[in-house]
């Protein structure tokens, strides 16, 4: 059977450094590998916008050897109507892996369910987790976190201020507990995780030595971390919604003064809207290593999707997971 990537904790402690390591590899020699020489063809399917997956992911299959096959899911059959088990019995026929960006976690769940190769997550409205992978690699790359293979990540802090029920707050959770990390989500009360992943979140933790926080005060969330992020304060699909106006998260702007406590990096997964969720001094700042982070999606997702190919049987990953409510 294939292995996916459909959330964070489908991979293990041991599993995601790894692919860190892999995707360190990478980013100091690009084309060092090549499993997908042929060329094989991944599929790679839009529901929602995109640049940097868009590109990461082309890029990406087309060095490691492969033949990017970019598909709107608007202009295929998929976006009129034909099920997700159907598309997915014609594309694994076809294709080495297939990328999906989509809407309810619940559609790539239904995808891999019926997939005999290797499903990716490129985001969901519940996870982003590519994205969580990207920013691991890039904490590691400026404080030689994974030198010699050693899981330095580990007991690091990683500060995320804004809405905590958003995919990005929920992979954090996730991500930064598979990496032993001290994950503190700052948000408003009103907008706090899913209690569910906070709980799965906390479970893993307790087994890699993290630890989760769960704060509305960002002066404290950001102290002392390696890293604060932040994300948009409106995610796709939540345009218009009550309640995600700015008055809400203006307290969790990251600022210059609360990255003067940190004293560490600043990281957004971009797109970035200066003067409302960070100012322009902090993201154009020199603590800032957004633009790193964003290159990192690419030899993060070539890193896992080499690492899926190699690695078809050795599912760690637990197979009966809470699915982040919808909100």
């Amino acid at each position: 059977m294939p292995r996916h990537f459909l959330r964070d904790d489908d991979l293990s402690p041991r599993e995601q450094k790894e692919v860190l390591a892999l995707g360190l590899e990478l980013a100091d020699d690009r084309f060092a590998r090549r499993p997908l020489e042929g060329p094989r063809t991944v599929a790679i399917v839009f529901d929602k916008s995109s640049t940097r997956t868009r590109v990461s992911f082309a890029t990406g299959v087309a060095e490691l050897g492969g033949s990017p096959l970019v598909i709107e899911a608007a202009a295929s059959q998929l976006g009129r109507g034909e099920s997700i088990a159907d598309t997915t019995e014609v594309l694994t026929r076809m294709v080495s892996a297939i990328v999906w960006r989509t809407f309810g976690q619940e559609r790539i769940e239904e995808m891999a369910a019926h997939a005999t190769v290797p499903v990716v997550n490129a985001l969901t409205d519940e996870f982003h987790p590519c994205q969580i992978l990207a920013d691991l690699l890039t904490i590691a790359q400026h404080t030689g976190g994974l030198a010699d293979g050693d899981a330095a990540l580990a007991g690091r802090a990683l500060a995320y201020l804004g809405d905590g029920a958003n995919n990005m707050a929920h992979s954090y959770l996730l991500g930064g507990a598979t990496a032993g990390m001290d994950v503190r989500i700052a948000a408003p009360a009103s907008h706090r995780p899913d209690p569910r992943i906070v709980s799965r979140a906390q479970e893993i933790a307790a087994r890699t030595g993290g630890r989760i926080t769960l704060t509305d005060d960002p002066r404290a969330a950001v102290t002392g971390a390696t890293a604060v992020l932040t994300d948009t304060w409106v995610s796709m699909g939540q345009e218009g919604e009550d309640g995600r106006g700015q008055e809400t998260f203006a307290p969790f702007q990251v600022t210059e003064e609360l990255m003067e406590l940190s004293g560490g990096l600043f990281l957004h997964c971009l797109p970035a809207y200066r003067g409302k969720e960070v100012t322009a001094g902090v993201i154009d700042g020199p603590r800032s290593v957004v633009w790193d982070e964003a290159e990192n999606r690419l030899h993060a997702q070539k890193a896992l999707l080499t690492w899926l190919l190699e690695h078809p049987d050795e599912s760690t990953a637990p197979h009966a997971r809470p699915v982040a409510q919808r909100r």
